[in-house]
């Protein structure tokens, strides 16, 4: 799509879907690309001749790259024009994952993960402001949510599908192809867009500050926090409980989740604040059920009694109100990240969106470090059961601030 095209488009407010797709799939190759190996650890353990430990590390590699490099990147690449700096990327996840494929040397592999992890640290940070400057700004949040849903996709369909992929015809088919064909589609259908002259570039420092920012990115560090402390080790707390199988539980996260960013992408461009604020109490009061559940299930009402507690594996019933909190939490967790993003795009401004969320890809993948750390302090010291109890206060301090940070972090209405 020419860039006439688009600016057409966003004069009358239509919503340029081939390119914000393209985003979108650019969204979910990244999500293949880091989290692809966590499922194939058995199988590229043995073609490099490594533990699966030592396999797992490539995951890790990624993951510190792109934490790394996404503000010093972004910062170096943001006077050039965007479009030939997204295909860049999109070419580096290309040859680095083709690398990963052919590759039989650990050394090799690592290298090629670590720079496929720098691709990712500039590719999150660009992503949401493309998308903001590709409509107008009363359809921002939407755009953003269909950049975002790339996101959940992979987590729910790619990388299980990845998987069986892997089982079919050997794990290093299922790198191949990786962001080959969306080169051409982000030339075809995503416009170009000048990068930011140096003359009116506000450095990042100032961008950290301006009035809401930082705000903003204290919150993402609670909610991620609070959030990966249960949920990375949501398999150990599932057996406490009394909750039936994980996968099954993991299913009922990932579809609330898919429910959860399409609801979001109808609300949030006008009611992105009290959106916000539903979705953060939701969050809150699914803790609440899933840590007064700890240790025993939720059985309804059997022939002969009411409804109350029953010991897990009791014939009679089954984990319903757990199990309808964890699909209420992904319901709400999934429109989280797009309510985030689209107000940090409001109070930095789309021509600061870049910088601004290269700081928040920073703080997202900090505070999944940081909540998966102290989930797994929490487990050993206290057990499956207190793991609710950790998250439930840092969700709920960032509801707080939400609520108190109307003027311009989280304010009722768009300038």
């Amino acid at each position: 799509m020419s860039g006439a095209t688009i600016a057409d488009a966003v004069r009358v407010g239509r919503m340029p879907w081939s390119g914000l797709l393209a985003l979108f799939s650019a969204a979910f190759t990244a999500v293949m690309t880091e989290l692809l190996p966590a499922g194939l650890l058995p199988q590229l353990g043995a073609a490099l001749g490594v533990p699966e430990g030592r396999a797992g590390f490539l995951v890790t590699a990624y993951a510190v790259a792109s934490t790394v490099s996404a503000i010093p990147l972004t910062a170096l690449l943001r006077g050039l024009p965007r479009r030939p700096v997204l295909v860049g990327t999109l070419v580096g996840f290309a040859l680095f994952n083709t690398v990963t494929a052919l590759s039989s040397s650990y050394a090799v592999t690592f290298g090629a993960r670590v720079l496929a992890g720098v691709m990712g640290g500039i590719l999150w940070a660009m992503l949401v402001g493309y998308a903001a400057r590709m409509v107008p700004v009363e359809r921002r949040g939407r755009a953003i949510a269909i950049v975002s849903a790339g996101i959940t996709v992979a987590l729910c369909a790619g990388i299980p599908a990845g998987a069986a992929l892997a089982s079919a015809f050997g794990w290093r088919t299922a790198f191949l192809g990786l962001a080959v064909a969306l080169v051409g589609w982000v030339l075809w259908k995503v416009p170009n867009f000048p990068g930011e002259a140096a003359t009116v570039r506000v450095p990042l420092r100032r961008v950290a500050v301006l009035p809401g920012v930082r705000v903003i990115l204290g919150v993402t560090v609670l909610v991620l926090v609070g959030h990966q402390v249960m949920y990375t080790y949501l398999a150990p707390f599932v057996a406490f409980a009394g909750l039936g199988r994980t996968s099954v539980v993991l299913l009922v996260f990932g579809v609330g989740t898919v429910a959860g960013i399409w609801v979001t992408g109808v609300v949030i461009d006008r009611f992105p604040r009290v959106t916000l604020v539903v979705v953060l109490a939701v969050v809150a009061g699914a803790m609440v059920v899933l840590a007064l559940s700890g240790g025993q299930g939720w059985a309804p009402p059997a022939v002969s009694g009411g409804p109350g507690w029953a010991p897990p594996g009791v014939s009679g019933g089954q984990s319903w109100a757990p199990l309808g909190a964890v699909a209420l939490w992904g319901a709400a967790f999934g429109g989280v990240p797009t309510l985030l993003q689209s107000a940090l795009v409001d109070a930095s401004g789309a021509g600061n969106a870049d910088a601004a969320t290269s700081m928040q890809t920073t703080v997202y993948n900090a505070g999944i470090a940081a909540g998966s750390l102290a989930g797994g302090l929490v487990l050993e010291g206290a057990g499956p059961g207190a793991l609710p109890w950790t998250s439930l206060p840092l969700v709920a301090v960032a509801l707080a601030v939400v609520v108190a940070a109307r003027r311009h972090a989280f304010p009722a209405r768009r300038a």
